[in-house]
Order: C-alpha cells, then structure tokens, then sequence
C-alpha cells in the first residue's frame, strides 16, 4: 500500500532494551543505525531519555539514558536524512536532563504517558516544544482506559501544541475492529492532528493491527527489527516496509543486519509470541506476569496461569 506521508519509526533499541536493560554494545547499536539509513527508515528511536536520579548505569545500559556523548559514538559525522528519537516518560526525567536541540543529536523527543496523567505529558511534551524538537504524545495501554476518560484524555490533547498523538496497544490486547473503531475515535476527537500507531504482537496481531491503523489513514507507524520488543515484541519492520511498497525503502539492509545481529542475539535474548504472552494479551494483562514466567526455569503450567490470571488470584 503506498502513501508518500506514511512515515516509519524504528523502536527496536528502545522497546527491545526492555528485554536485557539496554545492555547493547555500541556495536550493535551502530549496526542498526547504519542498516535502518541505508533502508530509508524515517526515524531510529535509539532508546530513553531518562534521569541517572532515577536509574543507575550499574543496572542499566547506555540506551537507557541517551546522553550527548553516546550518541556521537554512534552516529559521529554520518550523513543521513534519517532523524533520531527517544522516548521520555512522565516520572523518569527531569525537565533540566534534556538539553536544548541545538546541542543533542536528537530530532525528536516521544513522550509516554497513561491517560490519568496526560496533563504532566503534555507540560513535559511542549517544555521539548520550546527546545527546538519535533515531539509526540504516547498514551499508553489505552486498552484499559474507561472510554469516558479516555474522551477527556484526547479533549486535552486536542488542546495542546502537540502535533502527533500515537494509539499505543501496549498489552498487545486489541484485534483490527478495536483499532478502526479508535482510529475513528482520535481522528474525530483531535482534528488537524496526525496519529501514529504501536502495536505489540502477543496474539501475532501487530502487522495486522499496523495495517489497519494505516487504512484508517493513520500516517506514523513503529515497527521493529524482527518484530524485537518488550514479551512478545513489535510489529516487524521486514513485514511493514515490504508491505509500504514506497520506493524510498530498500529492504536488503534490514535483511542483513537481521541475518548478522537479530538472529543471533535472538538466540541469547528471548523475544516474540510464546503462549504466557499470548494469555496476557487475550485477558488484557501487562505481560510482566508472561515474562515472569517466561524466564523461570519451571515448567510452566498454562492452564493454571491462565486461571489465576483471568481469575485476579496472586501469581507466585
């Protein structure tokens, strides 16, 4: 499906150092930036802005933080129009821990909050404003959002400076009906506004989800290296820029570094659709429970998961 404004968001660092703490090397790191340009990507979110107030660099890698000086390691004097991303959340940073744009290597900063809290991200989203970045609001797991404050969510961000609002499937819970009747729901609610769209893929639904959002006219769309991402992952840039069918994308470079990074990582760091997540997605659960049980060394008893899950019983 082409459509020239359809731009494409690589979160792969980001959403996948929620698997190991964003413990890349800058090798790795520098791979994916080269590969994801050479690909035509439009933007790299190369992971978060966060305060060292908040989160030790003992626990935590580079990525988790995003500084001026990692970054240059990165990107050095490399000519690209690809632009770079990161994402702030609402909590986590400290209005002085995000230098003015003039001085970052950063294009765009994404703020995520949960829709009771929309007011702190949308005071965080235009204090970037006035630094000089290009930024968007994420509300977050809006699966479990009451549709009555979910109204009064988008009511003040249609108010705010804010340019693009992303639906945001953070439980990978919601099937195609549930993004068209939203997508719906944002554009009627936020006129003037562009939408973006992150699906997680824990019922194998984060391709099919991304494409209907971009049916519904939804222009900003993220996806993931081989689908890597927090449980069971992202919508898989391979599929979506394959299916874009926009000739600025050269789908090679993502095969390659899949074939040179991905998969061999993959075999260190699990990710993608496994069945805990799949009974987290269905019941509308964060999937912390499935990555719980996911790295246990028991073996897992579905049913019993299943049950106690659906059931609000305390998992051991």
């Amino acid at each position: 499906m082409f459509r020239a404004k359809i731009k494409v968001l690589d979160c792969t660092v980001r959403d996948g150092g929620l698997i190991n703490k964003w413990q890349f090397s800058d090798d790795f790191v520098r791979k994916i930036f080269m590969a994801l340009s050479r690909a035509g990507v439009d933007y790299m979110e190369i992971g978060y802005k966060s305060s060292e107030k908040y989160f030790s660099r003992g626990e935590h890698g580079a990525w988790k933080f995003c500084t001026e000086d990692d970054l240059k390691k990165i990107v050095g004097n490399f000519d690209t129009k690809m632009k770079l991303s990161a994402m702030a959340d609402i909590g986590r940073i400290d209005f002085d821990d995000i230098p003015s744009k003039k001085d970052s290597a950063l294009d765009m900063i994404r703020v995520a909050c949960y829709a009771h809290e929309v007011d702190k991200g949308i005071n965080l989203a235009h204090h970037c404003m006035e630094k000089g970045y290009e930024v968007t609001i994420n509300l977050m797991a809006v699966s479990k959002v009451l549709e009555k404050d979910l109204d009064e969510a988008l009511e003040d961000l249609a108010k705010s400076q804010v340019q693009v609002i992303y639906l945001v499937d953070s439980f990978g819970a919601m099937y195609s009906e549930q993004i068209h009747f939203l997508a719906k729901k944002y554009f009627k609610a936020l006129p003037g506004k562009e939408l973006g769209m992150h699906a997680h893929n824990n019922q194998q639904l984060a391709f099919a989800n991304s494409i209907e959002a971009i049916i519904a006219g939804i222009n900003c769309i993220d996806a993931t290296l081989y689908g890597m991402g927090r449980g069971a992952g992202n919508c898989p840039l391979e599929l979506l820029l394959n299916f874009l069918k926009n000739p600025k994308f050269d789908i090679r470079p993502i095969l390659e570094i899949i074939q040179e990074s991905l998969i061999p990582m993959k075999e260190e760091v699990e990710w993608g659709y496994h069945i805990p997540y799949m009974i987290t997605g269905i019941l509308n659960e964060h999937p912390r429970s499935g990555m719980k049980m996911m790295a246990s060394k028991k073996l897992p008893n579905l049913k019993q998961f299943y049950e106690d899950l659906r059931d609000g019983t305390p998992l051991d």
